[in-house]
């Protein structure tokens, strides 16, 4: 543990409150958490009903009741998880403290800008935690192994995003110069957007070349994009098969909320409290 770091001493009702919300280990704590689940569809359905105008023009009371429900509901539980941890700081700065505190504010913003409260279906990403709910430890191990390799290919895919980045910009003003405004490719931006969506073989058609040279150049860059999109895939997978399997356990640190402890850990690894 960090010698700058105070030891905290959770209360028994604190380490109570902790082993309901954060761990499914129990009868308790696993209803919190399929109740929380069952929340979190529940709110984004009403969300999503709203946005229909017709459901809207006749449910419309009903759902903004159960949307600010829903989010007071969600506000208490944030500030009761907070609560419930010896460092609430190191949660709140957390992935899924952020993703807590984000869920609750579209609702409160709807306030002074109508329409925010559609970014309420930013809640689904909360269900992460079904992985840890249902007891899928091995679906944490992939994922942190997954994202170990994302951040051991962050140099890589910045190289190789900047060269795709020069690759359009110089394909895209020679389209300009080749087509023309006459032919839609009105200015240097706008054919840039066209190499992007050829190169990353979408082809929307809105903008298309007219002359056998800029066939001929979009055909090239047809083809040089099915190669490209590869390449992403290729550096993560080879770090990947470089990664080494974790064995880890659901368990939450009761003093900074952190999860993905390895299955014998005696003190979490972040902040050096024991488990």
């Amino acid at each position: 543990m960090d010698k700058g770091k105070k030891k905290h001493i959770l209360s028994p009702h604190r380490l109570k409150l902790h082993e309901i919300i954060f761990e499914a280990d129990t009868p308790l704590g696993k209803l919190f958490d399929v109740l929380l689940l069952i929340s979190i569809i529940a709110s984004v359905v009403v969300v999503m009903l709203e946005s229909v105008a017709s459901i809207k023009a006749e449910y419309g009371n009903i759902l903004f009741v159960a949307e600010w429900t829903f989010t007071i509901l969600f506000s208490i539980e944030y500030l009761l998880r907070l609560y419930s941890i010896g460092h609430p700081m190191l949660y709140a700065r957390s992935f899924y403290g952020i993703v807590d505190l984000v869920s609750i504010l579209p609702t409160f913003l709807s306030l002074i800008f109508p329409g925010s409260q559609y970014f309420i279906t930013i809640r689904l990403l909360r269900m992460l935690r079904v992985f840890r709910v249902l007891k899928f430890v091995q679906y944490l191990g992939e994922a942190n192994q997954l994202a170990e390799a994302m951040r051991a290919s962050k140099r890589k895919i910045i190289v190789f995003l900047f060269t795709v980045v020069i690759l359009v910009i110089i394909v895209g003003s020679l389209m300009y110069v080749i087509e023309g405004e006459e032919n839609g490719f009105t200015n240097i931006p706008r054919s840039i957007y066209w190499a992007i969506v050829t190169l990353t073989t979408v082809g929307y058609g809105d903008i298309s070349p007219q002359t056998p040279v800029g066939q001929v150049l979009a055909s090239i860059l047809m083809i040089t994009g099915y190669g490209i999109i590869a390449v992403p895939t290729g550096i993560v997978t080879s770090e990947l098969v470089k990664g080494k399997k974790e064995i880890i356990s659901t368990q939450s640190c009761p003093s900074c909320a952190t999860e993905g402890h390895d299955h014998d850990a005696k003190h979490c690894k972040y902040c050096g409290e024991e488990l």
